[in-house]
């Protein structure tokens, strides 16, 4: 079942805004930036939070503390061809 909670319309100095009530706040993983897109007659507030956002600096703390090795071990697998007709048919 989804909440739906009436709110106004605000001035907000030369702009307009609303507020977003605590109960809708509690349920969502908005951060401090959120994006609005607009979609027919709907404005969508979802957040700027991206899926990859830090990984970065992740990595170098997971090699600084000698956490990035290979989970499958230190030898890696080779590439091959599943049948041999597969090699054949392209040209090198």
């Amino acid at each position: 079942m989804s909440t739906v909670v009436k709110t106004r319309i605000i001035k907000i100095g030369n702009s307009q805004g609303i507020r977003i009530p605590k109960i809708l706040l509690d349920q969502t993983s908005l951060g401090k930036e959120v994006e609005l897109e607009l979609q027919q007659d709907q404005i969508v507030v979802r957040s700027a939070y991206r899926a990859r956002h830090n990984w970065e600096d992740q990595f170098k703390a997971m090699a600084e503390r000698g956490d990035d090795r290979l989970l499958d071990g230190d030898v890696p697998i080779p590439t091959v061809w599943p049948t041999v007709s597969d090699e054949e048919e392209w040209e090198w």
